[in-house]
C-alpha cells in the first residue's frame, strides 16, 4: 500500500468509527426506554408478538483477584497466568 492509500483508509476509518459511535449511542439511548417502560410497569420481562425483552438482575460470584494477591500473595502467583495480546492503534 502506498502511503496515500494509507492514509485514505484511515480517514475512512475514523469516519466509520463516528457513525459507530453516533449509532451506539442512539442504541443506547433505545435501550434505556425500553428498561425506563419495564420499569414503569414493575415488570422484569415482557413479551411482545416477536419479542421477549428482559431487564432483570443477575446476581454472579467473581474471584477478587485484587483482594486474593493482597491477602495470599504466594497463592495468587501460584495460579496467576501470563497472557498477551496485540493491540492496533493509530495515534
Amino acid at each position: 500500500m502506498t502511503e496515500r492509500q494509507i492514509e485514505n483508509r484511515i480517514k475512512k476509518l475514523q469516519a466509520i468509527e463516528v457513525q459507530q459511535k453516533e449509532l451506539e449511542a442512539q442504541a443506547e439511548l433505545l435501550r434505556a426506554e425500553l428498561k425506563a417502560d419495564l420499569e414503569d410497569k414493575g415488570l422484569d420481562e415482557l413479551k411482545t408478538s416477536n419479542f421477549i425483552i428482559r431487564w432483570k438482575e443477575i446476581v454472579s460470584e467473581r474471584l477478587d483477584g485484587k483482594a486474593l494477591k493482597t491477602a495470599l500473595p504466594e497463592i495468587y502467583r501460584q495460579y496467576c497466568r501470563q497472557a498477551s495480546n496485540k493491540r492496533f492503534t493509530i495515534a
